[in-house]
């Protein structure tokens, strides 16, 4: 259960807040004295129990702050960055910042970070950190660039993980987002991709993190108005790879779809997340606090008079801008509970709840207290067995979870066992993991956890024989982005599988594989009108050096003269959708063996066999407009399989294809082709025997004339 407090004014007067609100609202060595840094150019130091200024402190006219006051836990000063690159350090007595120690450094800061136990950090806008010490010690030493050109910064947190600095921070290019993760006693910096989830399709306006024992929780408020989970391990594989990590949905619409206008989050603690914003059914700003566990609003408090869209949280005051005035709104959180997220956990002060009598009865008190002492024998006999138990490792609990649990929370649960560090036997654990779904798939009609399966398979450690039952439940579901995956990556698939997922390829409708995700690189896009304006400006159809309408054998000939424009259409756009021809790709770049795969063939319905031709007749028409023979794009499929399989399913189903109407014109064309490949060859033949006869007559001229001379040595 939470609750959000009666709010009041930290001071009556309007701060100097720009268009974008203060720079910040940072903790002092004091715990009820706070920083606060407005937008131009002074800083104010806070007493909240007494509501008033104890302090204020001001740069020149003409100068401006550029990162919020922090101050050294260490040495109680504070510290500020004024006009990028000017760092002043003070403390309570100074009165004019002008006449406090100064320091110019070689680099833009973007903002100076200090948490309790360690000493303040420096991040440079370039993504270089350094200790406050060493950069004074030095100030223009010089600065490294880390993050790359174009890259921003967009947000940092800095905390502790065991009593060790963990400094994590977010960059932003082109719309992708990146993490990097700085711990300090390893002196290693990681950096993850933050893909979107399947479900995200918006902009990343604000990010909170925790960080834990064995990853850090990451939050982004999306500006669809959801909040979206990035886990990031604390202890990385290997820094130097290129590390993915992906968002997954965790709060849906929490506020306004238009969130970009002054909308944030904070992680209050493990199950309570603070979201100030436009709820969906409001017109005016609320501060609200969530439970994340059950996915409920506990409390929400309007402001009328709007907000900046910023908040800061320490301790258990929540600092935001009402209008133009610093207002603290005081929450508390309880332990998260199913009773307390359903407001029904009963109270101390319930009438049904009786307390303890104030007087002691003497006469019961050595018996109450030889009770308490067999009861303290029995709990510390329990404690004793269940430490002699062995711990249950990470991966049983997960399997006990996927038997019982909810499909969210059976995600969460997975999303963190794979932050944590791999092990050498993990491929054996993703087997058993994702065979503890699919049994419960097969239990259950309407459970199908398909993110916790995306998961897995983007692990890449499974094969088909590690779990067969996989590829048989996405065909039962006709998922085709879990069939493509597998197809991309599992190397021993059976080909009756592979009949399987072609079937369901041909067959799946038109809306279904609109609304599905699939990855189309394997699919070239060649502008249809530049190829119709290059067949307008030829007068002949020429393929590979020969002219069809001249050849001089049969009724098929004639059957393209007298309709050629058919054909410049069937060359000139593709017979299936992209998303389909992906997904046939994947079938095309599949491993198989034709004895075994042919008998398959057989059972495809005939009108589904003729559009498969059709689109294979359309790659191969795209090859050979190119002299290399090759289509474009990213990994398509080659001349050699192409050829396989149209040779594969001909002799499958040359009967039923044969007996078809629309499929006669498709095997015309594909008879002129194979005779003028047919003609190609063979004039190629007699040019290279042309060759090794003239060959020959050369080398016989340049040995006339010539003797050697071979000597014998007998012993």
């Amino acid at each position: 259960m939470a609750a959000l407090e009666e709010e009041f004014t930290l001071f009556g007067v309007p701060l100097g807040a720009g268009p974008d609100g203060l720079l910040g609202v940072e903790q002092s060595d004091k715990t009820d004295q706070f920083l606060v840094t407005d937008s131009a150019r002074t800083v104010i130091l806070y007493k909240v129990s007494d509501q008033k200024p104890l302090g204020s402190w001001s740069v020149k006219q003409g100068q401006i702050i550029t990162c919020p006051a922090v101050c050294n836990f260490q040495t109680g000063e504070y510290v500020i960055v004024h006009d990028h690159k000017v760092l002043r350090i003070w403390s309570n007595e100074d009165v004019n910042l002008d006449k406090v120690f100064k320091a110019t450094l070689s680099a833009e800061v973007y903002r100076i970070l200090s948490v309790q136990g360690t000493e303040p950090l420096v991040l440079f806008k370039k993504g270089a950190v350094r200790g406050l010490e060493a950069l004074l010690a030095e100030p223009q030493q010089k600065i490294e660039t880390v993050i790359s050109d174009e890259e921003i910064i967009r947000w940092t947190k800095f905390s502790l993980l065991f009593k060790h600095p963990v400094l994590i921070f977010i960059t932003e290019k082109h719309g992708n987002y990146f993490a990097y993760l700085q711990t300090f006693n390893t002196r290693i910096l990681s950096k993850y991709t933050l893909l979107p989830g399947l479900e995200e399709k918006s902009v990343i306006q604000n990010f909170t993190a925790s960080v834990q024992r064995k990853f850090i929780t990451l939050m982004s408020l999306s500006s669809d108005g959801s909040i979206y989970e990035t886990l990031i391990p604390t202890h990385p594989g290997d820094p130097e790879k290129n590390q993915v990590v992906v968002r997954s949905l965790l709060l849906k619409a929490v506020v306004s779809g238009d969130a970009g206008n002054g909308a944030t989050l904070h992680i209050l603690d493990r199950d309570h997340v603070a979201v100030l914003g436009t709820p969906q059914s409001a017109s005016k700003d609320h501060l609200s606090i969530w439970n994340i566990k059950f996915q409920t609003l506990q409390a929400s408090k309007e402001l009328p008079q709007g907000t900046s869209g910023q908040l800061w949280y320490y301790g258990e005051n929540l600092f935001m801008l009402h209008g133009k005035c610093l207002t603290v709104v005081p929450y508390k959180c309880e332990v998260s509970s199913l009773a307390g997220a359903l407001g029904k956990l009963r109270h101390s002060c319930d009438p049904d709840t009786h307390a303890a009598p104030h007087f002691v009865n003497w006469e019961t008190a050595h018996e109450d207290e030889s009770q308490n002492s067999e009861q303290s024998r029995k709990n510390l006999r329990r404690k004793d067995e269940a430490s002699l138990q062995p711990a249950v490792s990470a991966s049983r609990q997960l399997l006990l979870t996927i038997k019982n649990d909810t499909e969210k929370h059976i995600e969460v649960e997975l999303r963190k066992f794979l932050a944590v560090k791999q092990t050498p036997d993990f491929h054996a654990i993703i087997g058993d993991i994702v065979r503890g779904l699919l049994d419960r798939c097969k239990a259950e009609t309407s459970f199908y956890p398909r993110n916790c399966l995306m998961q897995l398979i983007q692990t890449q450690v499974l094969s088909y024989s590690l779990c067969p039952a996989l590829m048989e439940v996405a065909l039962e579901k006709s998922d085709v982005q879990i069939l493509q995956i597998c197809l991309r990556q599992f190397p021993d698939i059976p080909e009756a599988v592979t009949c399987a997922c072609l079937k369901v390829f041909l067959s799946i409708g038109d809306d279904k594989l609109q609304e599905a995700d699939i990855n189309t690189e394997s699919v070239f896009d060649l502008d249809d009108a530049v190829q119709e304006e290059k067949m307008e400006e030829q007068t002949e159809v020429v393929e590979n050096g020969f002219n069809l309408e001249e050849d001089s054998c049969s009724n098929c000939d004639k059957e393209l003269k007298e309709k050629p424009q058919s054909v410049t259409q069937e060359t000139s756009s593709s017979p299936v959708t992209p998303k389909r021809a992906a997904l046939l790709n994947a079938v095309l770049h599949s491993a198989y063996s034709e004895a075994f795969l042919v008998a398959h063939l057989k059972d495809i319905p005939a009108q589904h066999i003729t559009l498969f031709l059709q689109y294979l007749y359309y790659l191969y028409q795209k090859c050979s407009e190119n002299a290399a023979m090759t289509l474009p794009g990213t990994h398509p499929p080659t001349l050699d399989q192409i050829m396989d399989w149209i040779c594969l399913l001909l002799d499958a189903n040359f009967t039923v294809v044969v007996m078809l109407p629309e499929a006669k014109r498709l095997l015309i064309s594909l008879y002129n082709f194979v005779k003028a490949q047919i003609n190609v060859y063979s004039e190629l033949n007699k040019i290279d025997v042309s060759f090794r006869e003239l060959q020959k007559l050369n080398q016989e001229k340049t040995n006339t004339g010539l003797y050697s001379i071979e000597v014998l040595e007998l012993f």
